[in-house]
């Protein structure tokens, strides 16, 4: 939800499109520079938030921050940098911020998973004050040297920090779809949610991006499209937002949308979880 003209303005977008559950940056997500909260917008966005009635605020993290950088300079700064993203959650109240673990930048996925938990242990001793913040690593869709598009790596990353309770996961449809892990049947989901399972946890996941993908499966490039207007197709979501293993996460959209798209996609989804008829087999035609 856009926070132009202030923070509040996330919560109240939101109840404009029938949302329950809100993503924001708490933070313009292009630049290393912010400033600091005032109390008078900490005030503002709560009290938005409570006339609203929004459940849950996810924060995505800036997208310069990166966890694995070979570069020294850039890694420090992707750790102050989540550090201070995590404590301006924690005096906004919001509950979970995701972000993405990095690039490795050639020296290989082993070595970057390493660097993102060391990395995260760093983060985690310098918010102890903050643990109110769940911290959820995104799956990612692997264009170039990203770590995270594997869901051992997310596995392995939680497997070594030292506070592991911390963190959790958030699992987007389109990049998983990206990565090569398929969703279009119902044995496909099956398969790639046992495969999440045993790799990482179902336990382990907090929250969900639900995009349809522009990309084909496998692509590693990332490219998401409206809800039923990509390669996944409808009854992949319908199968999501029906599946008792996930109906208490937090679930919002990241798709191109817009408002009113954003608000019928929303009626679209709630009415899918609620007719209790099963979807049928078979996937979408692909989209050109």
């Amino acid at each position: 939800m856009s926070v132009a003209g202030g923070l509040e303005n996330g919560p109240l977008n939101g109840t404009a499109i029938g949302a329950d559950a809100i993503q924001i940056f708490t933070r313009n997500q292009r630049t290393w520079k912010h400033a600091p909260l005032r109390e008078e917008e900490v005030a503002a966005f709560k009290d938005a938030r409570d006339s609203c009635g929004t459940r849950v605020v996810l924060s995505h993290g800036a997208y310069l921050l990166n966890l694995c950088s070979t570069d020294a300079a850039t890694l420090r700064r992707s750790c102050q940098g989540l550090v201070a993203e995590i404590h301006r959650c924690h005096r906004l109240g919001v509950e979970i911020l995701v972000f993405h673990p990095g690039s490795h930048g050639g020296v290989g996925e082993s070595t970057g998973v390493k660097t993102v938990a060391r990395s995260l242990d760093r983060v985690a001793g310098l918010t102890e004050n903050a643990e109110s913040v769940v911290l959820a690593l995104e799956t990612t869709a692997g264009q170039g040297t990203s770590v995270g598009h594997r869901f051992e790596h997310l596995g392995d990353i939680l497997d070594r920090v030292r506070s592991p309770d911390r963190f959790g996961i958030c699992l987007d449809t389109a990049h998983i779809f990206a990565a090569g892990y398929d969703l279009r049947t119902r044995a496909d989901h099956e398969k790639t949610l046992t495969a999440f399972d045993r790799t990482v946890g179902l336990d382990r996941l907090v929250a969900l991006h639900l995009n349809d993908s522009r990309s084909q499966l496998g692509s590693r490039v990332d490219r998401h499209a409206d809800i039923g207007e990509g390669h996944l197709g409808i009854r992949v979501f319908t199968r999501l937002v029906r599946d008792p293993r996930l109906e208490n996460l937090p679930a919002v959209l990241e798709t191109p949308g817009g408002m009113e798209r954003w608000k019928r996609d929303i009626k679209r989804l709630r009415r899918a979880r609620s007719r209790g008829a099963r979807p049928r087999e078979g996937t979408k035609k692909p989209a050109s």
